[in-house]
């Protein structure tokens, strides 16, 4: 076996060298703090004499999505990049993607908010990302990274869900993650489709006039309300199918636990050492980490939840996904919240001591 070959980057650029390696037909984005590393990386890549893909930067957010919009209606593997107040900008478009079911991939690098906020690192995007930031009944799949690695590794399993499911997904990352650097293993070089496959792949794609065919109409617009209901009936099941099959998640020190510390992406790696400092004062505590925050991995919280004394919830924001957390408990056990505002990154002593505070001496 060649040994694989290591190299230390960028969250960011890990994720612009993935994009070209998986097989990415197109990138269309708007440079934005903290993520623009990932334009400027693929600039610098110039993958388009290589392997064929299109690097474009739109004149904005909308021009952006509209460009998924059409990419990946034709059956191309497209995806953009931003953060939080860009991917406010794209709900539209993501909505209409989920409702005509048209596969793309986003990538979020967040930044603490409200509207332009800061531009240091926040998870104060959950809810955009996994209630549907747009209009009407959708979800889109969403992925949590904790690493560069990761970064690198969900592109591919972006697409390959997207596709999979015809259904919008997103790498919900944050600045702590996309400026961090890491040592990676990049993925092999997985060779762009070509016309023909993409149209044994995608026989729903748009593709022009052919030969006995007339285009497909991708489209999210129906007018007729019976026939509108049928179409979102279907998407429910899709998604009901999608949570059935795609929940990831991964535990640590769960075991002999009496506490459990419930946290994701950045939040979950101050989580692992807030866990050590905990259990070096002789606190039993373990960590759960959702990978997939939508589907949320509720039935697997509850699970791992038994015997427990006390759940505490910590993320970089006021209290988002604590609210799944306390819905998958439904009143079993006692779920707090820690987390810190306004860009400011917890340090694991903070963990430890909300923990105190919160739940073994209330």
């Amino acid at each position: 076996m060649a040994e694989q070959e290591v190299t230390l980057m960028k969250g960011n650029e890990a994720i612009a060298n993935a994009a070209i390696r998986c097989g990415a037909d197109g990138f269309f984005g708007y440079p934005i703090t903290p993520q623009s590393e990932i334009i400027e990386t693929l600039a610098l890549l110039k993958p388009w004499e290589t392997t064929g893909m299109v690097v474009l930067q739109a004149e904005s957010e909308v021009a952006a999505i509209n460009m998924i919009y059409g990419g990946a209606g034709a059956g191309k593997r497209v995806m953009t990049t931003s953060s939080s107040p860009g991917i406010a900008l794209m709900q539209e478009g993501i909505s209409y993607m989920a409702g005509a079911e048209i596969p793309g991939v986003f990538v979020n690098v967040q930044r603490g908010g409200p509207g332009l906020g800061t531009i240091q690192p926040s998870q104060s995007d959950y809810f955009q990302a996994t209630r549907g930031g747009g209009n009407g009944d959708y979800n889109v799949i969403v992925l949590a990274p904790n690493s560069v690695q990761e970064m690198a590794d969900f592109v591919d399993l972006a697409f390959e869900l997207a596709f999979k499911y015809r259904n919008p997904a997103m790498l919900l990352s944050d600045g702590v993650i996309g400026q961090m650097m890491e040592k990676v293993v990049l993925p092999p070089f997985k060779p762009r489709r070509t016309e023909a496959e993409i149209k044994k792949e995608c026989p729903w794609a748009t593709i022009g006039r052919t030969k006995g065919r007339e285009p497909n109409i991708l489209t999210s617009l129906e007018l007729k309300s019976e026939v509108m209901e049928v179409r979102n009936e279907h998407l429910q099941e899709k998604y009901r199918q999608i949570e059935e099959n795609e929940v990831r998640y991964e535990t640590q020190q769960l075991e002999d636990a009496d506490y459990m510390v419930v946290s994701f992406g950045s939040a979950a790696r101050i989580g692992e050492k807030a866990v050590e400092l905990a259990r070096e004062e002789g606190i039993k505590v373990g960590l759960f980490r959702p990978i997939t925050l939508w589907p949320f991995p509720s039935k697997a919280i509850a699970q791992a939840a038994k015997g427990k004394k006390g759940i505490l919830v910590s993320e970089i924001n006021a209290g988002q996904m604590v609210q799944d957390v306390r819905l998958a408990m439904n009143g079993a056990l006692p779920v707090e919240h820690f987390g810190r505002l306004g860009g400011i990154v917890p340090d694991p002593e903070e963990i430890v001591e909300a923990l105190k505070q919160k739940l073994i001496n209330k």
